[in-house]
């Protein structure tokens, strides 16, 4: 149990230094490595869940997982909105232009 909550901790302290440390400027760009970090979490909460005996550890570990998911997809999400930005837009008719 107590090996459980160490690595639940330090998951936590670890996470918090790498995404704190990340310049704003530089979130958008590095958010498509990120998500592999993200991914790697994710695997990692999986694997604590698979272990989980207790109610307590089940609880915190679900609720791992599903964060985890969270941000994975989320991070993909805001990578999709940050490539649809630099794609080339196709003039449309407007509202002042006849079709032929």
């Amino acid at each position: 149990m107590i090996d459980l909550v160490t690595i639940f901790v330090l998951a936590v302290f670890v996470g918090f230094e790498v995404v704190s440390k990340v310049s704003t400027i530089l979130h958008t760009p590095l958010m498509s490595g990120a998500n592999a970090i993200h991914g790697v979490i994710l695997v990692g909460a999986i694997l604590i869940t698979g272990r989980a005996e207790h109610g307590l550890e089940i609880a915190l570990s679900l609720a791992a997982v599903f964060l985890a998911t969270v941000n994975v997809v989320g991070g993909f999400v805001v990578t999709d909105r940050m490539l649809e930005m630099f794609k080339g837009h196709k003039p449309t008719k407007g509202h002042g232009e006849q079709a032929k």
